[in-house]
């Protein structure tokens, strides 16, 4: 697949999954202002906030949980399953159930798992069963219009969390810091769209050396959780594998692994940078890198843009987004459909 041919693109993407990647920044921005008039609930003290959502809703928590890690005074977690862990308890416990679609099975049982503890509860989807529950309980509704696939609305995903932690007081307000994102997210994206050629176009070529290999992502810090957005969009949008590793817990355990690199010899390991990054993972970055490197193993990094921490963040998963989408087009694979995805879903409903 020639790269440069992007007008072939209509015909592997006839959904347009391109026009969502190429809309993120305005899709962020939207959420952020949206979620500053949507109704918020007068609340008493909070000690813990979980954010219970799967897919491309829980990933909008794990970026959020990263970028406030340093602000938030609150423990946050964020939780992909079933029930909700035992010290949910009570109106001290903020749950914010998150579903693209307000259907999804593991999401809804948290929700009513948080109702029956008595946690204090936001819901936040496009509609369905949610939106139902959350509205005959009483429970705000966070309700955003979004027609596409879930992991393609992760701005709304992360801006509506961002909306909400701040207005609830968790987190000084990121009003200028999100405008100097947007604004890093739409330089960095002038040499990424698919006109741009490949010689031009860094995600391009990083697609393109990419082909043909499982791809290994690393990352540390507030980028650990774009790894994860790396990994599945290369999951979903190219149909295929990928893995990450965080730093600094992958040099006491996944680093092992190149004493015997032969059956890694089709791989391809990504490393993602951040001026962010602490300066001893900034170092395990350049280190670990060097011992695949010194194994006769593919690594390439990525240096995220802009000056504040969301700069870092939306860069680098921007970026990851083209990618992944470039990738898709030298594999001739429809971005948008998740056929392996909906046949399982399918199994599990006809199991009962």
């Amino acid at each position: 697949m020639n790269l440069d041919d992007f007008s072939s693109f209509k015909k592997i993407d006839p959904q347009d999954m391109l026009a969502e990647i190429d809309n993120l920044p305005q899709q962020l921005e939207k959420a952020w202002q949206l979620g500053q008039s949507l109704p918020l609930a007068e609340n008493g003290i909070l000690r813990r906030v979980i954010i219970a959502g799967m897919g491309g809703s829980a990933i909008g928590g794990d970026l959020l949980m990263a970028y406030a890690l340093d602000s938030c005074p609150l423990p946050v977690a964020v939780h992909r399953d079933y029930g909700l862990p035992a010290f949910a308890d009570g109106p001290e416990t903020l749950v914010i159930a998150s579903s693209h679609s307000g259907n999804t099975e593991e999401t809804l049982d948290a929700f009513e798992a948080a109702s029956e503890a008595g946690c204090t509860l936001l819901a936040v989807c496009t509609g369905g069963q949610l939106a139902e529950r959350a509205a005959a309980a009483g429970v705000p509704v966070w309700k955003f219009e979004h027609a596409g696939q879930p992991r393609a609305a992760i701005g709304f995903s992360f801006g509506l969390l961002l909306a909400a932690f701040t207005r609830l007081g968790l987190i000084p307000d990121p009003a200028e810091e999100l405008a100097e994102a947007l604004i890093a997210m739409k330089v960095q994206q002038a040499s990424l769209r698919a006109e741009i050629p490949v010689a031009e176009n860094p995600a391009k070529r990083l697609a393109g050396q990419l082909v043909g290999r499982w791809i290994n992502v690393y990352a540390a810090g507030i980028l650990a959780p774009v790894a994860r957005r790396w990994k599945g969009q290369v999951n979903e949008l190219a149909k295929a594998g990928a893995s990450f590793e965080i730093l600094p817990e992958a040099d006491h355990n996944a680093l092992a692994g190149l004493e015997n690199p032969e059956v890694q010899m089709q791989t391809a390991t990504v490393f993602l940078r951040s001026p962010s990054d602490h300066l001893r993972n900034a170092l395990r970055l350049d280190l670990t890198r060097q011992g695949f490197m010194l194994q006769g193993l593919n690594t390439d990094t990525f240096t995220a843009g802009g000056e504040s921490a969301l700069a870092h963040i939306w860069t680098t998963l921007h970026f990851g987004d083209y990618m992944a989408y470039y990738l898709a087009m030298a594999y001739k694979a429809d971005p948008t459909p998740v056929t392996a995805l909906q046949d399982f879903k399918a199994a599990m409903k006809a199991a009962g």
